[in-house]
């Protein structure tokens, strides 16, 4: 699925395939007001249906070996950028659901751009 506009006429479909989808608001930033389908109540949903969101197919981290221990870090690549243009990339690195920097070798990281 492509990103798209929720609407409510699709609410039947999207509440079926819910467990597949991500819902960011249009106006957002960060993760503020952006909800996991699977984690969605009924009440929620319905408060996405009134419009100003977008559905996008929930993407899984990646993961890589990080550690001698056998350990598997998640991670995923930011784009930071001002004025139209990046400014950094950075890598994050992080274990378990969220990205609190707290996983034994986890953190940001650098990313390198081969030519």
């Amino acid at each position: 699925m492509q990103d798209a506009a929720v609407r409510s006429e699709d609410g039947a479909r999207l509440w079926q395939e819910r467990k597949k989808l991500f819902f960011k608001p249009c106006a957002g930033f960060g993760s503020r007001g952006a909800y996991r389908g699977d984690k969605l109540t009924r009440r929620v949903f319905d408060d996405i249906l009134r419009g100003g969101y977008v559905a996008q197919a929930l993407v899984p981290p990646a993961e890589r070996m990080a550690a001698d221990d056998g350990a598997a870090l998640k991670f995923d690549v930011r784009n930071y950028a001002y004025g139209g243009a990046v400014q950094l990339l950075a890598a994050r690195l992080w274990q378990g659901q969220t990205t609190n920097f707290r996983s034994e070798g986890g953190g940001f990281a650098p990313v390198i751009v081969l030519p």
